[in-house]
């Protein structure tokens, strides 16, 4: 097959390029050839997570990467033959994102013949990647609608900048091309809820402040929330992380989140969540602004034309449009916030050499 090229520095210009195209690259046999990797990022070049992805990818399908290690701006990768096993262990070796390594893994396990069990080590909880959260209670829900089983749990949670933290991914194996899902009018809000954890924090009561500060600005918008408290010693250093959803009619589901920082309060983080969940509830949106673009590689994939109501327009959206167009012919539009994805009917019988 002819090499596919990428130039990183298109539309996102982040590492969401490399790992989508190396996934889309595994799955359909094409390689490809990633130029500019990083480029606009402060630090450009692949770092230790995006590696890992790569190297993860190629142990599926019996790849081989030219130009694969930490601050490289240029590699080749070259997909072989399918064959999945029953258990992974990939370690990020730093607080880089396990969810989004997750994520890319995730549609090439799901092709497999059997049940695969992942653990993963890293970061599960950071600024710029769905936290664990997230991914367990908004993405892999929207997922199992759509025909693909998976689960995850998190057995340690892991901050920056140390990471450490423990994921474990289980994937069913499809037995039919995944299906399109419509969500194109969010019903009324029927609850509200959320998860404040922090780690060896409990004295100061962090996972209670970033609880009251966010149920504080809900209140005021009309909304009551539960938020569980959460106060962990398993982690190997002090954290914090806080996740709110919103559940509406329809079977709908958004989500908001923010990690604990250097000299981010408890405070500002709840104010944050309960922010950004109420700007998205305002525009109707069946998707929350993180699960927009984390949908569409599997909506292109899927058997028929899945549809949306997003509330805005990001370059991680249009990034995974471009991708899904390049790599699998996926029309994917975007008219007045409603997101239509067409998808190809990918069948794990394509996979077949």
């Amino acid at each position: 097959m002819s090499v596919v090229e990428i130039d990183g520095s298109q539309y996102s210009g982040s590492g969401t390029i490399v790992r989508q195209a190396v996934a889309f690259s595994a799955l359909t046999g094409q390689p490809v050839h990633i130029v500019n990797a990083r480029i606009r990022r402060p630090k450009p070049g692949l770092r230790r997570q995006h590696v890992r992805v790569v190297e993860a990818l190629a142990q599926l399908v019996n790849g081989k990467a030219e130009g694969l290690f930490q601050g490289s701006r240029e590699m080749t990768f070259r997909p072989g033959t399918l064959r999945i096993g029953r258990h992974y262990y990939w370690d990020i070796g730093s607080a880089g994102s396990t969810t989004m390594l997750a994520l890319a893994v995730l549609p090439v396990l799901a092709f497999g013949s059997a049940q695969v069990s992942v653990e993963l080590r890293g970061g599960l909880f950071q600024d710029f990647a769905p936290s664990a959260f997230h991914l367990q209670q908004v993405i892999l829900p929207l997922l199992r609608r759509m025909g693909l089983e998976a689960e995850v749990e998190m057995r340690r949670p892991g901050y920056v900048p140390r990471g450490e933290g423990i994921l474990y991914l289980t994937v069913k194996p499809l037995r039919q091309a995944i299906q399109s899902l419509s969500l194109e009018e969010a019903g009324v809000v029927e609850r509200i809820w959320g998860i404040a954890l922090a780690s060896h924090l409990e004295e100061r009561r962090v996972s209670h402040r970033m609880a009251e500060a966010a149920k504080k600005a809900l209140v005021a918008a009309g909304h009551r929330a539960d938020i569980e408290i959460r106060n962990d010693t398993l982690s190997l250093q002090p954290g914090a992380a806080l996740a709110a959803f919103a559940d509406l009619g329809g079977e709908v589901r958004l989500g908001a989140d923010r990690a604990g920082a250097l000299r981010r309060t408890a405070e500002s983080i709840g104010k944050h969540v309960a922010k950004q969940l109420l700007e998205d509830l305002k525009t109707g949106a069946t998707l929350d602004r993180f699960t927009a673009d984390q949908i569409i590689p599997f909506a292109a994939l899927a058997d028929g034309e899945s549809r949306f109501r997003v509330p805005a327009t990001t370059e991680h959206l249009l990034t995974s449009a471009w991708l899904a167009k390049t790599f699998l012919g996926s029309e994917v539009r975007l008219e007045d916030h409603t997101l239509s994805i067409t998808g190809i009917g990918f069948h794990p019988s394509m996979l077949e050499k």
